[in-house]
């Protein structure tokens, strides 16, 4: 009886939440180029619920679920997709330039939160976002330092809008560079965050480009794993703090723990391993693509898209700003290891 009624506590929310998500990857799919991802759609249209679906309390826990737990699920199924092997396959020269990207993104954006006075958390998410892989790394960081829902849509609305720019204005860029194949592939793959934009960036300059460019994408979604786990710890220590000064509640290892980033990382090692059919990666791949565009919906319909657009500037600069210094610190680490 307890599990009828648990089910029949969600289904409303999560059927809405896959309805969103069928019209926000159908969207996506007529998008020229495929510009914007479903999941960046799905975000908007919950964000347009939003106001309708606030005052109906049957739809509250199914969205609550979809947000959380059905997130988790939808990371964990992201390991099927990643392969250790994929790092020594790229070499050192590239994994040299995303160590750079990787501390400009956080480096420089703990610095720009700082200066422009933004939560921790919020900051975070967007270097994440730009630093890693757009909404993939927002979404896996976002339950481990429990972010709320205006944070999530912050932080894609952030990063989401750069990538649309880098898209047409790259492909332009690495022409008039002179770039070769490989060393837009690995421009491309660094520097622009969410994986559908690197691929329509990618394929726009050439086959060759694009196929680099996928490869160094995903060597650079595995560093989620190491971040996630530095954000536990940041958590951890937030929350420890809050119980000192008498403003949380009693502090709990196993409750901040991010315990299903672990059962990601032994997805990726099994099928690192090959120890995962072939056909059931593609299946559990889709279904956590399929996942991870619902559980942005829901996010979505949690967000009031008013007081975003009231609050939301220094957001925009703080993913504009390093972003773009993303960008440069990719252009000129590989220019200089060129010459040496």
């Amino acid at each position: 009886m307890h599990t009828r009624q648990s089910f029949a506590n969600i289904f409303p929310g999560l059927g809405l939440a896959a309805l969103i998500a069928v019209i926000a990857n159908a969207i996506a799919r007529i998008t020229p180029d495929h510009l914007i991802s479903g999941g960046v759609y799905a975000l908007l249209i919950g964000m347009a619920f939003h106001p309708l679906v606030k005052r109906f309390p049957v739809f509250q826990g199914g969205i609550t679920f979809t947000g959380k737990r059905l997130l988790r699920l939808a990371i964990i199924g992201m390991g099927v997709t990643l392969s250790i092997s994929q790092v020594v396959q790229i070499g050192a020269f590239s994994l040299i330039v995303m160590v750079f990207t990787l501390a400009t993104a956080f480096g420089g954006g703990y610095l720009l939160g700082k200066l422009l006075k933004m939560p921790w958390r919020q900051s975070g998410l967007i270097s994440a976002g730009t630093g890693i892989c757009g909404g993939s790394a927002i979404a896996a960081i976002a339950p481990v330092i429990n972010a709320d829902a205006q944070d999530v849509a912050y932080a894609l609305s952030a990063t989401f809008l750069f990538d649309i720019i880098m898209v047409v204005v790259f492909p332009l860029l690495g022409r008039a560079f002179g770039m070769s194949d490989l060393g837009f592939g690995l421009w491309t793959g660094t520097a622009v965050n969410d994986t559908s934009s690197v691929v329509a960036a990618g394929y726009a300059f050439s086959e060759a480009a694009g196929n680099f460019a996928i490869v160094v994408k995903l060597t650079r979604t595995l560093s989620i794993v190491p971040v996630v786990l530095v954000f536990s710890v940041i958590q951890m220590r937030s929350v420890a703090a809050e119980r000192a000064a008498g403003r949380g509640a009693s502090f709990s290892f196993g409750a901040v723990f991010p315990w299903f980033v672990l059962v990601f990382l032994v997805v990726v090692i099994l099928n690192s391993l090959g120890l995962v059919p072939s056909q059931a990666t593609t299946g559990i791949a889709r279904i956590g693509k399929f996942s991870m565009v619902m559980a942005l919906g829901a996010i979505g319909m949690k967000t009031d898209a008013i007081h975003l657009a009231r609050s939301g500037f220094k957001p925009m600069l703080h993913g504009f700003l390093i972003s773009l210094a993303v960008v440069v610190v990719s252009f000129l680490v590989q220019l200089l290891l060129s010459q040496t």
